[in-house]
């Protein structure tokens, strides 16, 4: 058959030409900012370490997941995962079970034994760090690995914070967190239990530290005024929690009433059933929607029997029974009082409204300033007195265990920067996540979300056992492969397979590849065909 009269190329002959001066734009892959990541407040490199897992290297998974948060058995239990919020599987068909992969990977290690990456060489740095909750912990592990000597003071008997004294057992077993704590001594940091510090520059000066940092959290409960008669019972939910956290069943009746909408309220709440409660009623003045209880935790509730009165305000306590006032929203979505009035039996009310920071120590650091009953602190989290840092819930911040982790992370690379005598590090560089729209979807299998099992609700108020159990390994490894890898190569050899002049070269020994540029026309089927989004066109210089 005779051609055309037309200039032709032959079926893969594009490597006698050198088609590479044709570009006008060239494919660079990049590593994108995953959402997740993004939304992570301990900065986990989540998809780094789902990427690990995909092949069943868990140990190595493991290890990149404690580089940024040393309790990933404490957070695959505690953490309202706001990673999977932000995932972009979730507009595919279901977010991917981060946190259950991480409690996977966590509860792993504690089997296996491993061991926390060996400090480095000692930088003869001595840092303080008061309090022993997840932000301090978090930081004098971070600190400890840099280098330097590491003492934690808490006033407590044992470390851990609020989360042995105000997350209660059946949603994080205490040798999960006793193990994880123990591999931070093994580490080299020194643990001063029952060392309440009162004067901060008296004790730096005393033991020799160079820098301080702030993490005493925020344990005092916050009070209102409720007209209570002399036979009422009005507790406080971090004093029953923390009582039942030491082994006591404090009596609190057949009825029990817990006041506020926060995940301590829940707490407290599925507390009052487990302790022989046949009705706990949380009473919150505002809506479901306005309810700052993370949704799962209401959910647990509902379940085992908690019930909630909406928009309603306690206005008087007497024995055995409560009068609640009824509330209203105006317009600008505020509770206001109704004028109406109902009864409610209550042997017993808990107030779960909040907790405040105890100033004590902070009225003897020179400098330091408190607004708004937290400390005050700059991007670096340095407080106003040169070398004493602050953070977790002593700070301006959301309070979770997620966060304060993020904090202890954060604060600990500040000083060691401070230490070092160099400039704060830079704040993280603002980048859009990758979004849906710049994947691929097509290229992905079908993948229904695992779906980790719990306790019967039956059974649940006769234990203080664990409610959500774990994920076995087929499980953890299908969930971890669910991933999309956002932003990320993965390794799928599609812009291998759809170039058409043969540019893209595999690199051994690695999920990487090169742009032979002497061929790449530029034409951007890779960047297309990427289910990942991982290459981008970038205009050629002219």
């Amino acid at each position: 058959m005779n051609k055309p009269f037309a200039i032709t190329l032959d079926v893969r002959s594009s490597l006698a030409n050198h088609t590479g001066m044709w570009r006008s734009e060239r494919p660079v892959y990049t590593a994108g900012l995953p959402p997740c990541q993004h939304a992570c407040p301990a900065g986990e490199h989540v998809q780094a370490w789902l990427y690990a897992a995909e092949d069943g290297s868990y140990e190595s998974a493991w290890r990149r997941l404690v580089q940024d948060n040393p309790f990933p058995a404490v957070m695959g239990r505690v953490c309202y995962h706001p990673c999977e919020t932000a995932c972009n599987r979730a507009e595919l068909d279901s977010a991917v079970g981060i946190n259950s992969v991480e409690r996977f990977l966590g509860d792993r290690a504690i089997d296996a034994g491993w061991r926390l990456p060996d400090a480095a060489p000692a930088t003869g740095r001595r840092v303080l760090v008061v309090g022993a909750g997840p932000c301090g912990l978090s930081a004098a592990y971070q600190l400890r690995r840099l280098g330097h000597e590491v003492h934690v003071h808490d006033a407590g008997e044992e470390p851990g914070g609020m989360m042995r004294h105000g997350i209660p057992t059946f949603r994080l077993p205490r040798d999960v967190l006793d193990i994880e704590i123990a591999r931070l001594a093994d580490l080299g940091v020194t643990f001063c239990m029952n060392s309440k510090v009162t004067d901060l520059r008296e004790t730096m000066r005393a033991g020799g530290f160079d820098a301080a940092l702030i993490a005493i959290g925020a344990q005092l409960s916050r009070r209102a005024y409720l007209p209570a008669g002399q036979a009422s019972r009005v507790l406080d939910a971090l004093s029953v929690l923390g009582s039942v956290a030491d082994g006591e069943r404090p009596g609190l009746g057949r009825a029990v009433v817990v006041y506020g909408g926060g995940n301590t309220a829940m707490d407290a709440a599925r507390t009052a059933r487990r302790l022989g409660a046949d009705d706990a009623v949380v009473v919150y003045r505002r809506t479901q929607a306005q309810m700052p209880a993370d949704r799962q935790e209401l959910d647990e509730a509902l379940a085992e029997g908690v019930r909630i009165k909406w928009l309603r305000t306690i206005a008087a306590v007497g024995e055995g029974s409560l009068t609640l006032e009824k509330m209203t929203l105006d317009e600008a979505g505020l509770p206001q009082p109704t004028g109406e009035f109902e009864e409610l039996a209550g042997d017993a009310v808990v107030l779960a409204l909040g907790q405040d920071v105890d100033r004590s120590l902070l009225d003897t650091v020179p400098g330091l300033r408190v607004v708004d009953g937290v400390i005050e602190v700059d991007e670096a989290m340095m407080t106003g007195s040169p070398g004493v840092f602050a953070g977790g819930d002593a700070v301006p911040t959301d309070r979770s265990v997620t966060h304060s982790i993020g904090h202890g992370r954060r604060a600990a690379v500040a000083i060691d920067s401070w230490l070092r005598r160099q400039d704060p590090p830079a704040q993280r560089q603002e980048r859009d996540p990758v979004p849906y729209s710049g994947l691929n979807t097509w290229y992905y299998s079908d993948a229904p979300r695992s779906v980790r099992p719990r306790l019967e609700a039956a059974r649940r108020t006769d234990t203080f056992g664990e409610v959500v159990g774990g994920l076995d390994e087929d499980t953890a490894l299908f969930e971890a492969r669910r991933c999309l890898s956002c932003g990320n190569c993965f390794g799928c050899d599609n812009c291998l397979g759809v170039c058409p002049d043969n540019a893209v070269i595999k690199l051994d020994g690695a999920n990487h590849y090169a742009i032979d540029l002497d061929y790449c026309k530029g034409c951007g089927l890779c960047a297309a065909e990427c289910p990942c989004g991982a290459i981008e066109m970038v205009p050629e210089e002219s």
